[in-house]
């Protein structure tokens, strides 16, 4: 079931109220109606599903779906079946309709564990990791020992702040599954978490992980390559990783950094250089380059990069680079939009929409063409769509600033304060809000607000650094003031303008 909102905030966007406030809503608890019958089948039921999960996992979507149609005519209320459809359109792209067979499969079997589960994942995309948890105690209550349930579990509370609580569920894993590699695996996350680097590299090898290409695994490995001071290590696990996902910033800016701390000056401007002149740079990736043209001598280069750098980041969206290796449907709408033709953008959208009206995906590219072409009301109604399957923080970014940029603060400031409790280890998202508080004059919020943003790792933004330094002064805590501004100092240079 998707969320609804209790108490509708007034909105400027009237018509679009119900679904706008979709971005901003909670999930609602598991519900517990009474088990009916499962419409179990008998072995031809079991081996066309497991048939249909192979064709899956090798891609033949069309004929798993063929498999699942002859499944429905033995067994119509099995929470199997109906779970197996949920995969297969969430495979397919069509997120949206796989809700709909997620909820069926609960409908016919509300303490069917693995549905629980699937469940849960996808209210942890959609809403975020705090209200995810309620749906994982309800799979692990359905079924205590299934390893798959208690992984995901650990891995949202550490997610959501509870780093006790991620070992408690991590211990009852290994109880579960002793020889499971993602139990040293999480407890790698965890020592990482904790500034224990050394122990995360042990459990990170002995869970083999990124030697098997685990995105999170990977950057995880460069992380601890860059505190263990091989840059070298770090850039190259990075550069694959950035190769398969061009449009994952987290990424770009660990290369970055490994390159710069590897001595890699050349090699860091002519890859990063032309994406500091975009309007989407980070201050981070700016600061980076900015000290690779220091050390190379080119003053003149990197005396203007440094003041955008440290200037507040506005919080208007902006139009995204072209890169290598993104969808063509994603880079088609860029260039549209690159090129000011934003009617030809919103046209490959609704074309799009038309033919894949159940993906969030393609709702989310709608939002980006219609706000593109000046239709915030119709880009909220995309936005909030997309956000019934999926809610990532570049999306809510995009629905905060509209709200505020077309007369709505308070439910801007509702949203963005929702995907912070949701999502806390988003630095960015937590930095935005304090910016926010910061705004209203809200210093003690600021301060504390900035302190998570520094634990989360935040703390190479010169900008953040002043920020929190101005809350000391603001609430008189003048020890604090002092010693942010020496952090300031050690990391802005004293001179460096152009000659």
């Amino acid at each position: 079931m998707t969320c609804r909102p209790n108490r509708p905030v007034a909105l400027v966007f009237a018509p679009v109220a119900a679904l706008a406030l979709g971005l901003a809503s909670c999930s609602q608890e598991p519900a517990q109606p009474q088990r009916r019958g499962l419409g179990e089948g008998g072995p031809a039921f079991t081996q066309l599903l497991g048939d249909a999960e192979a064709d899956m996992a090798k891609g033949a979507l069309a004929e798993a779906g063929r498999r699942l149609d002859e499944a429905r005519s033995m067994a119509p209320e099995s929470p199997d079946l109906w779970l197996a459809i949920a995969r297969l359109r969430l495979r397919g792209g069509e997120h949206l309709t796989a809700l709909e067979a997620a909820d069926r499969a609960l409908a016919f079997g509300p303490d069917h564990g693995p549905a629980l589960l699937l469940r849960a994942l996808m209210v942890r995309d959609a809403h975020g990791a705090q209200d995810a948890l309620v749906w994982f105690e309800a799979a692990r209550r359905a079924d205590p020992g299934n390893p798959d349930i208690l992984a995901e579990y650990a891995a949202t509370l550490g997610d959501s702040g509870e780093a006790r609580a991620m070992l408690k569920a991590v211990r009852a894993l290994s109880e579960a599954a002793p020889d499971d590699l993602r139990v040293p695996w999480l407890q790698a996350v965890l020592a990482a978490r904790g500034g224990q680097f050394t122990i995360a590299r042990g459990l990170l090898t002995k869970s083999g992980m990124a030697a098997r290409g685990m995105p999170a695994a990977m950057v995880l490995d460069a992380i601890l390559n860059l505190e263990e001071g091989n840059a070298a290590s770090a850039a190259a696990t990075l550069e694959t990783l950035a190769a398969r996902q061009p449009a994952n910033g987290r990424v770009r800016e660990l290369l970055a950094r490994a390159l710069l701390d590897g001595g890699r000056e050349e090699e860091l401007v002519r890859r990063f250089g032309p994406e500091a002149s975009v309007p989407e740079a980070s201050p981070y990736v700016l600061m980076l380059v900015a000290r690779a043209q220091e050390r190379l001598g080119n003053r003149a280069a990197a005396a203007p990069l440094l003041p955008r750098a440290y200037a507040q980041m506005s919080s208007a969206p902006v139009l995204l680079a072209l890169r290598e290796g993104l969808p063509d449907p994603t880079a088609n709408l860029r260039r549209a939009l690159w090129a000011d033709n934003a009617a030809g953008a919103k046209a490959q959208a609704a074309t799009l929409r038309a033919r894949f009206p159940s993906s969030a995906d393609v709702a989310v590219l709608s939002g980006d063409a219609l706000l593109g072409q000046g239709d915030p009301r119709s880009a909220l109604v995309s936005y909030a769509l997309a956000s019934e399957a999926r809610r990532p923080w570049p999306v809510t970014r995009k629905a905060v600033w509209t709200f505020a940029a077309h007369g709505n603060p308070v439910a801007a400031e509702a949203l963005l304060t929702r995907q912070v409790a949701g999502e806390p280890q988003t630095a960015s998202a937590v930095i935005d809000l304090a910016r926010r508080q910061a705004a209203r004059g809200d210093w003690r919020r600021t301060a504390l607000l900035l302190d998570h943003a520094l634990i989360l790792g935040a703390g190479h933004d010169p900008e953040l650094l002043g920020l929190r330094r101005r809350a000391a002064q603001e609430v008189g805590d003048a020890q604090t003031a002092d010693r942010f501004a020496a952090l300031l100092a050690e990391l802005r240079p004293r001179s460096l303008t152009s000659r």
